[in-house]
């Protein structure tokens, strides 16, 4: 059964402190479940990218590359806004 929903909005064990997912185990509970692909949008960094690139075309799973970035607001005295590109 082919599943269209897909997960934009990921982290990974690459995300030091928001992440558990392990890249290889995630691409391959996606590729069973049937779903066309996943992203993997990990906090402030693209450390993951090269592997899960690789592990998604292995296993015929679209990877949907991004990053979750924090953006210096320190002259407006406020926390930093996240944006994910």
């Amino acid at each position: 059964m082919s599943s269209q929903f897909v997960h934009l909005h990921l982290h990974s064990e690459y995300s030091l402190v928001d992440g558990l997912v392990r890249v290889k185990p995630l691409v391959q509970a996606v590729a069973d479940a049937g779903m066309p692909a996943v992203a993997v949008t990990d906090q402030c960094n693209l450390f993951a990218m090269v592997k899960f690139y690789r592990a998604a075309l292995t296993t015929g799973v679209k990877p949907v590359i991004g990053v979750d970035v924090l953006l210096d607001s320190s002259q407006e005295g406020g926390q930093p806004d996240a944006l994910i590109l």
